[in-house]
């Protein structure tokens, strides 16, 4: 079996301090995570920024800002940008704009789908245009999966080369709007997928410790953070290395060996 790899997902563009103090928002608190996290384990950032007023946005120069403070701390760590729809903005130059910068990995949602008060809008096109742009700058898309349907969109897409094998996908488990985080819904998704991909699992919220778990045993990778539960249990805010220490907790119960960052690189073929 694989070693793990674990994504620390360490803002989000829904998150706000009001709702856990410990969420990190400017360049600084999003690097320091970054370095926390890391050397707790973690071998992928998954990275988000928000402008002056705490909002969410996809300002390249935000990102850029970002992966240079990281590089100057150098901080051994595989850096994924978000391209996602809340991000400010849904046309292809604002999706896209920071898919020119020195980043190893970048979100990639196949398709269309709810948020609890919003629409995940990808259209056909925007989809072809932020791969195209991804394998220009030889940045490995991770694919998000929020629903079966995205898989299945995600192998046409595949046959007719737009995007290149061996895929990665992070599996989006429990949004409300997308599939349900239960184990049954997750084999199957597990099961969906093209032969020789690789895989990770975000279980929102309460979701998040079985998905976890199961993903850990079926030899899947695993995604957590701040984005994707501000609660470490009931009533417990969590912070981002509480919830990385709790994945290598659980990992090593499970006999489950964690990934460094080379180690990492070696099995997404970065």
């Amino acid at each position: 079996m694989q070693k793990l790899i674990i994504t620390a997902a360490l803002t989000g563009n829904v998150p706000t301090k009001e709702l856990n103090p410990a969420l990190p928002i400017t360049i600084d608190e999003i690097v320091e995570d970054a370095k926390k996290c890391r050397e707790l384990g973690a071998s992928i950032a998954h990275m988000h920024v928000r402008d002056s007023k705490g909002k969410p946005t996809s300002d390249r120069a935000l990102f850029k800002e970002l992966l240079e403070k990281i590089e100057a701390e150098k901080i051994d760590i595989i850096t994924q940008l978000s391209t996602g729809a809340r991000g400010g903005g849904n046309t292809i130059e604002w999706r896209s704009q920071m898919l020119d910068l020195n980043t190893d990995m970048a979100s990639l949602a196949t398709g269309s789908s709810n948020f609890p008060t919003s629409v995940n809008a990808n259209s056909p096109e925007l989809i072809k245009a932020l791969a195209d742009k991804m394998y220009e700058n030889g940045i490995k898309p991770e694919i998000e999966a929020f629903d079966v349907a995205m898989i299945s969109y995600s192998k046409w897409l595949l046959k007719k080369g737009i995007l290149k094998g061996p895929l990665h996908f992070n599996l989006v488990m429990n949004i409300p709007g997308s599939i349900e985080g239960t184990p049954k819904n997750l084999l199957f998704m597990v099961d969906s997928l093209p032969e020789g991909s690789t895989w990770t699992v975000s279980g929102i919220g309460k979701s998040q410790i079985p998905m976890i778990t199961l993903a850990i045993i079926l030899g899947g990778h695993v995604r957590t953070g701040l984005e994707d539960t501000l609660m470490y249990s009931k009533g417990v805010p969590a912070t981002n290395s509480m919830l990385i220490e709790r994945v290598v907790r659980i990992a090593k119960e499970l006999g489950r060996e964690i990934a460094t960052t080379e180690e990492a690189r070696e099995i997404l073929g970065l």
